[in-house]
């Protein structure tokens, strides 16, 4: 194959995946019974979490988490998980299969209680940390959980809940001892951070697990109706890490380059964490594939762009993103210009859709640096397309194309295929799809359908590459007067304006066409336009009946969720207020 090809691609993506899938390859796949459906895996897939965890101390004194002023190694924190097993198993009875509910901010404690729970074979149950004290008891009571570790906020949300739970097991992190209560302060069970080199290296029980057993719950912040918990197993964590692990090696193929082997030696990698670890992009696809692969985790008390750029400059970030959101922030920074930024090779994002103008604006300020998005669910465990580098600038308002064990398909309202480039809702069928939903065999029968295929609710194209075009989710397609109208392409016709930050499109209710667009958008400091302005610039890219009819402009960030997601149930019932103006 051609060093450094003068030509891109070099190869197809079906080439591509051919040839870093093939027999003998470390990506390579083989025919598989998942549960009783018939599918591609990967062939060197680790078998469990617990794997992954005994494989993670080879790292040894190698630095695996930086908080504030707080470093720890990966040999303290397996010290720290293995010891916290034991006092899962020892104290509170906890055995493979109990779920264990954890409910904490974005501490290092967070990752030895995740890691601690998987490797003694429970489930482990990650909730909403900015959930009121009522969704976190249902939580808690819908998992059946047994055990609940907190921090200091939670604790005081679930105080009043503590009763009714009926616990066998409370743990508080970080929490001053007179408000403890009925908790166990997990510093005394385990050891502070600077004694974690102290405690006894023993290796933890094996719990004797099979890759298609229970692994973890992650609840779905669903629009109506309580949460449900997506079941996913040691096979669909684990898929996710070869497969974000397959997303930098096709961009060497790509580029007619063979992908580096893998080097124990070399520098890790340094990832600024800026999304919640209780979701499954921070979970499955930051914390498990940094800890697999020898990286440096960087944890914000909470995020700020201001404080991003000083942490990227002090700790030379080689990897920073989360939601688009959050990009365009740190880009427009009244900071960026006086911060060393050179260590950055990689700016990645998902979670929401993405206008296709941030990578003209990425590659702008970070010349040497590699874009990329992606797209993937909590019922997905993470990744299910990607797109990255060249592929990225190529085709900014995609999400690239399907990860090579995924199968996907477009259909109509019927569950009928529709012909590229035909809109229609995603379905998705894959080693990394959940199990289903905890306790609720009706949600699961509705969403995972004969034959494996997971009904995502997203409303998409896709190309003859097979590139992926997310244009809306379903329920939140807009309808006016029997014209859908995808509010992604609404969106990235605002952010294609240079006085636009951040924009959102919503319904306004409309007596006679029933919907009319409306937007909300962020301004980027120090710029102006007016809303007939910004119309017209709509105007220009889109059809008119495309064209808000009332554009609410805010100084402010727009309402978001921990995951970064916009909340348009809050800008609908703030947009309500045009109806009659819109009648």
């Amino acid at each position: 194959m051609a060093k450094n090809a003068t030509k891109w691609p070099a190869m197809s993506i079906e080439e591509a995946h051919a040839f870093l899938t093939a027999p003998g390859s470390p990506l390579e796949m083989e025919p598989a019974d998942v549960l009783g459906v018939k599918m591609r895996v990967y062939k060197n897939t680790p078998p469990t979490l617990r794997a992954i965890f005994d494989l993670g101390r080879d790292w040894g004194e190698r630095e695996f988490i930086v908080y504030e002023n707080e470093r720890l190694s990966y040999e303290d924190h397996y010290r720290a998980a293995s010891a916290f097993g034991r006092v899962l198993i020892e104290k509170y009875g906890v055995k493979k299969g109990d779920r264990v509910t954890l409910i904490m901010r974005n501490f290092p404690e967070w990752s030895i209680v995740f890691w601690a729970v998987v490797a003694i074979g429970a489930v482990i149950v990650p909730l909403n940390a900015w959930g009121t004290g009522p969704e976190l008891e249902y939580g808690i009571s819908d998992s059946g959980s047994k055990v609940v570790i907190v921090d200091h906020e939670r604790l005081e949300r679930i105080r009043p809940h503590l009763t009714a739970l009926g616990l066998d097991g409370l743990v508080a992190v970080r929490t001053p001892a007179d408000k403890l209560g009925a908790a166990d302060a997990f510093e005394d069970l385990v050891a502070s951070l600077d004694g974690y080199a102290t405690l006894s290296p023993d290796p933890l029980p094996d719990p004797d697990l099979d890759t298609d057993d229970d692994a973890t719950i992650f609840y779905t912040s669903g629009t109506t109706g309580k949460p449900k918990g997506a079941l996913g197993t040691q096979r669909n964590i684990c898929t996710n890490l070869m497969n974000a692990m397959l997303g930098g090696a096709r961009v060497f193929m790509r580029r007619g380059e063979i992908p580096p082997a893998p080097d124990a030696n070399a520098p890790a990698r340094v990832m600024l964490l800026s999304v919640p670890l209780f979701h499954a992009t921070g979970c499955h696809s930051i914390l498990v594939a940094n800890y697999a692969s020898g990286g440096k985790l960087i944890i914000m008390h909470k995020w700020n762009p201001e404080h991003a750029l000083e942490l990227i400059e002090r700790e030379r970030v080689t990897t920073f993103g989360g939601v688009p959101a959050m990009v365009w922030q740190v880009l427009e920074s009244p900071d960026f210009a006086t911060r060393d930024t050179s260590s950055v090779e990689s700016i990645g994002y998902g979670g929401a859709p993405s206008a296709p103008d941030l990578v003209t604006r990425i590659k702008q300020q970070f010349p040497k640096v590699d874009p990329s998005n992606g797209y993937g669910l909590t019922e997905t465990s993470s990744i299910t397309t990607q797109n990255l580098a060249e592929d990225y600038v190529a085709k900014p308002d995609s999400a690239g194309p399907a990860v090579p064990v995924c199968d996907l398909k477009v259909v109509d309202e019927k569950g009928s295929d529709v012909p590229n480039g035909e809109v229609g809702e995603l379905w998705i069928r894959g080693p990394n799809v959940v199990k289903g939903y905890w306790n609720k065999p009706e949600a699961t029968a509705a969403a995972i359908t004969e034959g494996g295929w997971f009904h995502s609710g997203d409303l998409v194209r896709m190309d003859d590459e097979g590139f992926v075009y997310i244009l809306d989710r379903a329920k939140d397609m807009l309808i006016r007067g029997g014209e859908n109208i995808y509010c992604v392409e609404v969106e990235d016709a605002l952010y294609a304006h240079p006085a636009v930050m951040d924009a959102a499109v919503v319904a306004i209710p409309h007596k006679v066409l029933g919907e009319e667009v409306g937007a909300v958008v962020q301004i980027v400091p120090g710029k102006e336009v007016s809303e007939e302005e910004l119309k017209a610039h709509v105007g220009k890219l889109l059809a008119s009946f495309k064209v808000p009819v009332k554009i609410e402009f805010r100084h402010e960030p727009l309402p978001r969720n921990p995951n970064g997601k916009i909340m348009k149930t809050v800008l609908r019932e703030d947009m309500k207020k045009y109806e009659t103006r819109a009648a």
